[in-house]
Formats: structure tokens, C-alpha cells, sequence
């Protein structure tokens, strides 16, 4: 009995002393994972992307809300089009106002195949008021090679209306001379790419940075097998696909698109003057510097007095301008910033003295001239 109550004390000692360590190590992987990122999201395979479509087409079916008589390219394509189906018309006679001239824009998948349904932008080129109510008729989609890889076709979702009387005026709600149609184009043609039997990929990173395309090939190697990633700059890597995945190269990017990894970034500040938006990085450091920042105030009022000569005096009633003018300078505290103080330090020590953010832009420009900031300084 002495035994098993030492035994039962011991695991008890061991449970109380294991518990806080086990914590602790789960808050440290959650951490870790908190700033790691996968590498399809910073990074995308060479030749798998998107390409751009577009098309000239027509709107018809609107509510006298079209082009105008005075567009002559609407004119002409819908007398061209009536041509083509057999009807033969003056253009003199054609009137547009249900008739709006677009153009049809899409976005062609990588690995779009025959048959396969995908959404299109329609946007107005003439003097239309509104597209509501409208349905596009077949426009052929190209691609910058000028072959058709997709016909659109529909009614189209505008996402808003205009409502007025004839005397003026009236309600608008979002834009009407913009549309889309939901699957609303059909792909006819395919761009040809293959990646089974591919002995190699490259893989190119969307901020190249050396530090981080050294960690996604270390990281997939180490997943993937010693020699499959190699860093040939700071944004490309060349993946050897081994001999087991060469039949199988999807499963191969899909098994290294969900590995993990924590990207670097450069230290720099980016500031918007025309918005007076301040995006501080988080490796941005400051050496020892003392900073003081105050504005000064001129206010000039304008004001009219009039005055009137005393009873029974000659003279007139005059007005006269009067100016006051009124000069303050905000007192302000001088604070020293301690060397290597991080991005939390900075942002606490510059409420303290009450900045905005139009003065943390002239506050980094005068640090980044006293070479007291160790980041980049990107005004856009």
C-alpha cells in the first residue's frame, strides 16, 4: 500500500509538471503558425495563370436609355449585324436609343476546357445613359493573339436603377453603364498546357526576396525529398519533380502549395501624402533620436463695421473692412526615442505626443534625413 500511494504521488508530481510544458510548447507552435503562410499564397507555378479575353459587342432590349443618334460606330454595327442575318437597312433610318455599342471582357482559367461556363464584364463605350434591362448579343471573346476563345452571350445583371420624371432630377443607385453576366460565356477554344511527364516546374515568387525563397526551398526539401527545390534568385526556384510523381504532377503541386512558411519582409514605411495614410512594416527600426513636432496656427477673420457720423454732424454712413489677425504656435514636448525601438515602441511614443498622420509623414522624413531610420521610406 506504501508503494502504490508513492506511485500515485509521483504521477501526480509528473502530471503537475508536465501539463505547464505541454502548454507551452502548443502556444509556441500556435504562434509560429500564426505568421507562417502557405506557399500557394506566395507563390504561383510559371505558365499555370490566367489570361485576359476581350470582345466588341451590343446591347439591345433597353428602355430608350441607349447611345444616341450620333454615335456612329453603334450605327454601323447594327447595320452590319442586320446585314449579316439578311436584312438590308438604311443606316440613315436606324435610330439606337435601345441599342448600347460595349465591350466584353473575361478572364480565361488556366486549364479552361471546351464547354466550360465563365463570367464576363460588360462596360459601355458610347454615350449610353443606362444598360438596365439589357441582353448582350453573341460576342466573340479574344485573346492578344486574336483568336476566339470564348462566345458570350445573355441578359445581363446590372445591380442597380435610375428612376426620374421629365421635369429632371430623379434617384440612381450604383453604377449603370457597367454589368456582368454570371457564366455568361462559353469557352471554345483551349490553351494547351500539360503538365504530366514535366521533368522540372519553376516557380516564381510574387515579392522576391532572397530570405524567403531560400526558406520555401528549404522547406521543400525537407518535405519533398533532398535536391527537389533550388533558389536561382531571389524570386524564382526550379523544382525537379522525381521520377514517382511524373505521372502524377498535379498531386506532386498540390502536396507543396499547402506546405507552410514563414515569409521576410524588407523594413519600410509607405506612406500615401495624397490621403495622409501611414503603413508602418514591422522590422522597421529607429537609432537614438529626440523629436519634437509642434504646428503654428494663423487665423485671419474678415469682418465689415459700419459707421455713422454722431447726430446732427455732417457726414456720411461708410462701412469699412476690418481685419484681425491671430497667431498661435502649439507648444509641443520634446521625446527621445531609444535606439533599436521597435514598431509597437514607435507607434506609443508618437501618441504620446499627439501626432496625426499628416505629421508622421513630415516626422519620418526629417528622421530618414538625420539617418535615424533603418527602413525604407516609399512615399506613393
Amino acid at each position: 500500500m506504501p508503494q502504490l500511494r508513492n506511485e500515485k504521488s509521483l504521477k501526480n508530481i509528473l502530471r503537475k509538471l508536465i501539463a505547464p510544458c505541454l502548454a507551452a510548447v502548443i502556444i509556441c507552435l500556435t504562434v509560429v503558425s500564426v505568421d507562417a503562410a502557405r506557399i500557394k499564397d506566395l507563390a504561383s507555378i510559371k505558365g499555370i495563370r490566367t489570361n485576359q479575353l476581350s470582345g466588341y459587342g451590343l446591347v439591345v432590349g433597353l428602355s430608350g436609355t441607349g447611345d444616341k443618334s450620333g454615335t456612329e460606330f453603334t450605327i454601323q454595327s447594327l447595320v452590319n449585324m442586320l446585314e449579316h442575318m439578311g436584312v438590308h437597312v438604311d443606316k440613315n433610318n436606324v435610330k439606337v436609343k435601345n441599342v448600347a455599342a460595349v465591350v466584353v471582357t473575361a478572364k480565361l482559367p488556366p486549364f479552361g476546357r471546351v464547354g466550360s461556363k465563365i463570367d464576363v464584364v460588360i462596360s459601355s463605350v458610347g454615350d449610353a445613359q443606362s444598360l438596365e434591362g439589357g441582353t448582350l448579343l453573341m460576342t466573340p471573346l479574344r485573346g492578344v493573339d486574336g483568336n476566339v476563345y470564348a462566345l458570350a452571350q445573355g441578359g445581363i445583371a446590372l445591380g442597380g436603377f435610375s428612376a426620374g420624371g421629365e421635369a429632371g432630377g430623379g434617384v440612381t443607385k450604383n453604377h449603370l453603364l457597367a454589368a456582368t453576366i454570371a457564366r455568361g460565356a462559353t469557352i471554345e477554344r483551349e490553351i494547351p498546357l500539360s503538365l504530366n511527364n514535366r521533368e522540372s516546374l519553376t516557380m516564381a515568387l510574387f515579392n522576391p526576396d532572397f530570405t524567403t525563397v531560400q526558406r520555401v526551398s528549404e522547406t521543400i526539401n525537407q518535405r519533398m525529398g533532398k535536391n527537389v527545390a533550388r533558389a536561382l534568385d531571389s524570386g524564382t526556384l526550379n523544382l525537379d519533380i522525381p521520377d514517382s510523381s511524373r505521372n502524377n504532377v498535379a498531386k506532386f503541386i498540390a502536396d507543396i502549395e499547402t506546405l507552410e512558411v514563414e515569409p521576410d519582409t524588407v523594413a519600410k514605411i509607405v506612406v500615401n501624402e495624397k490621403t495622409g495614410t501611414v503603413v508602418i512594416g514591422e522590422n522597421v527600426r529607429i537609432s537614438t533620436v529626440a523629436i519634437t513636432h509642434g504646428n503654428l496656427i494663423v487665423s485671419v477673420k474678415e469682418s465689415q463695421e459700419v459707421y455713422q457720423p454722431e447726430a446732427f454732424a455732417a457726414g456720411q454712413t461708410v462701412v469699412a473692412p476690418e481685419t484681425e489677425v491671430e497667431v498661435t504656435e502649439e507648444g509641443s514636448r520634446v521625446l527621445v526615442i531609444e535606439s533599436g525601438s521597435t514598431i509597437g515602441e514607435l507607434v506609443r511614443a508618437l501618441n504620446a505626443i499627439g501626432v496625426s498622420p499628416r505629421d508622421l509623414i513630415s516626422i519620418f522624413q526629417s528622421i530618414r534625413a538625420s539617418g535615424a531610420l533603418q527602413a525604407e521610406l516609399e512615399i506613393i
